[in-house]
């Protein structure tokens, strides 16, 4: 029968034209392993109690935590799931100048002093029209040489100082890419 090793061919070389090779081998064996206990009688051995020991009734605890109102405890579930963080980023510059120029327009909105600082910290928001950027400004007490900028979010707009700078480059290739007929 095709597909099975006989004693005439167990000593014959494998037959190339065919797709498979037959070799003559030992006859497999499941190794035995001990029964796997079933899940329904670990519990029944085990008891409920055991299992909800540690458990708080979830209807008896948003009560507690909202004060038995629900639509308040909702209103509260569902703008904490909607909150995310904002990216916040903070560089330390040493410079004698408290006001770094990193590229984008500020307005100065607040100033306050803080606790165990000699320093004032500044507050700043960016200044194009959809930015919610914003910014603080912090020189360190113990070296006064160095200004902790904190910004909090990321520009929606490229750099004005950038715009700045490739403005005239812009206005050249504009100029060039229109045909001479139309230039003067």
């Amino acid at each position: 029968m095709e597909g099975q090793g006989t004693p005439e061919t167990a000593g014959a070389p494998p037959r190339t034209d065919q797709h498979y090779i037959l070799t003559q081998t030992t006859p497999f064996q499941i190794p035995s392993f001990p029964p796997i206990p079933r899940a329904e009688d670990q519990l029944s051995e085990m008891g409920f109690s055991g299992l909800t020991a540690g458990m708080v009734d979830q209807s008896q605890m948003l009560e507690n935590s909202c004060g038995g109102s629900e639509n308040v405890c909702k209103n509260r579930r569902i703008s904490r799931s909607k909150k995310w963080r904002i990216p916040r980023f903070e560089f330390q510059t040493r410079s004698k100048e408290d006001i770094l120029d990193d590229g984008f327009r500020w307005r100065k909105y607040g100033q306050k002093s803080v606790k165990d600082s000699k320093f004032p910290r500044s507050y700043y928001r960016c200044t194009h029209l959809t930015c919610n950027v914003k910014k603080q400004v912090q020189r360190l007490s113990k070296d006064t040489t160095i200004v902790v900028t904190t910004y909090d979010g990321i520009h929606n707009h490229p750099s004005e100082i950038l715009m700045e700078t490739l403005s005239p480059l812009l206005q050249q290739i504009q100029f060039l890419s229109t045909p001479a007929s139309t230039r003067f």
